[in-house]
């Protein structure tokens, strides 16, 4: 692979804080994010959590809606991780697509 393909290949695979801070805001609670910085595991038991509290909570006539702390918590927690996932996922994009160049 050429060097210009192969940066054209990290612009196309790289991902975005701006999109990730977007997800965040307005699907966080559901894992969305997470989804899309490559860490589907920890999307699926965001989404599974919430799905789980939004029952209890609907179930309970409202009883239990204080358990959205839970999810809220590490919504919030996300908002501080999200810059170094990002990092992360972005070097391990460029090592595979660029090649670790030293």
């Amino acid at each position: 692979m050429t060097l210009d393909r192969a940066y054209a290949q990290y612009d196309i695979e790289k991902k975005s804080l701006l999109v990730a801070y977007v997800l965040w805001a307005f699907l966080g609670y559901v894992g969305a994010h997470r989804f899309y910085l490559g860490r589907p595991l920890s999307g699926l038991v965001m989404l599974a959590l919430s799905t789980i509290i939004l029952v209890l909570s609907l179930v309970s006539f409202g009883f239990l809606s204080f358990l959205w702390v839970i999810v809220g918590l590490w919504w919030l927690v996300d908002a501080l991780l999200i810059p170094g996932i990002v990092a992360g996922r972005n070097a391990r994009i460029a090592d595979r697509v660029l090649g670790y160049r030293g």
